[in-house]
């Protein structure tokens, strides 16, 4: 398993030197500069700025100087939010991002296998179709739909839920944004456990398992549920990365200070630093999940070696 991990550990660096130089380049491409204002600056202003900055040089020695930072752990300054630095930026509003996106994965998770696991049990009855029109509507409907009928609902009609704002992570204001996080999810992973349940309860084992007498439950929990869920596992690792680190729509929608929000706005105000930061951080997330997803799947299918 070590040498797996370090084979993975090895993949991982040029996968992340090739994401940091394609978000590098791809951003100084873009139009605009993050010294763009209303007001034009001057000429001599403007020259001074990129030079503290270090912009006015050959963009390929920017992008070695920025390698290099990076090397050493530097994600470098702000270019629009004074006396801040990236990692100070990553720092403040991870846990925000954290909260929602691992509260929306847990309850996704659980809910979301429980239905799968009834839509399976009950295939082609009215449970099964009730499960899969819910999941293809979940699927379907974005959450840029769901979030504003939510609010209507139960903040403005019924006013059970604050509309917006973070509290200081207050459970009234959690509710919604996890909600449309979630909903998906339980959408998607319930349509995964659904099929891989129908495919292991018909295998030959199971089969077997139920010549021998064994109860219906222990069969599902015990027997079929570990093999069900493999393909889930393989799904969680990007979704996981993808709510852990924040929903750009939904943190905009409830104006939560989350890192799907400051990815947004930087992206705006061209600030190169900020934005190549979090392309980073989301990178390197997805990388270690993924390698913490195939692990769980060797740990969950002993057919499967890790060498």
């Amino acid at each position: 398993m070590l040498r797996f991990i370090g084979r993975r550990l090895l993949v991982a660096i040029p996968t992340l030197l090739l994401v940091v130089t394609v978000a590098f380049f791809m951003m100084r491409a873009a139009p605009g500069s993050p010294f763009d204002m209303d007001r034009k600056l001057s000429p001599e202003i403007e020259r001074n700025v990129m030079a503290k900055y270090g912009m006015d040089r050959p963009l390929g020695e920017q992008y070695l100087t920025y390698l290099k930072g990076v090397a050493r752990g530097d994600l470098g300054p702000s270019l629009k939010y004074k006396d801040k630095s990236v990692l100070q930026i990553l720092n403040e509003n991870y846990g925000v991002s954290l909260t929602l996106g691992l509260s929306a994965i847990l309850i996704a998770g659980i809910v979301g296998v429980t239905l799968g696991v009834l839509a399976a049990l009950r295939q082609n009855q009215a449970i099964d179709y009730g499960v899969m029109t819910v999941a293809i509507l979940g699927v379907c409907i974005p959450t840029f739909v769901t979030a504003p009928l939510l609010v209507l609902a139960f903040a403005s009609k019924l006013g059970w839920l604050p509309s917006a704002g973070w509290n200081g992570g207050a459970l009234p204001n959690l509710v919604l944004p996890i909600a449309v996080l979630a909903l998906p999810q339980i959408a998607i992973i319930s349509r995964l456990t659904r099929a891989g349940m129908i495919e292991v309860l018909h295998s030959n084992y199971v089969r077997t398992a139920r010549a021998k007498g064994l109860p219906e439950s222990r069969i599902v929990a015990k027997h079929a549920l570990r093999a069900a869920i493999l393909p889930l596992v393989s799904y969680l690792g990007p979704a996981c990365a993808g709510l852990i680190t924040g929903s750009l729509v939904v943190e905009k929608i409830f104006n939560l200070p989350g890192l799907g929000k400051f990815f947004v706005i930087s992206a705006l105000q061209r600030d190169y630093t900020v934005v190549m930061g979090m392309v980073i951080f989301y990178a390197a997330l997805i990388l270690a999940l993924n390698l913490l997803a195939d692990l769980l799947y060797a740990t969950l299918d002993p057919r499967v070696r890790l060498a």
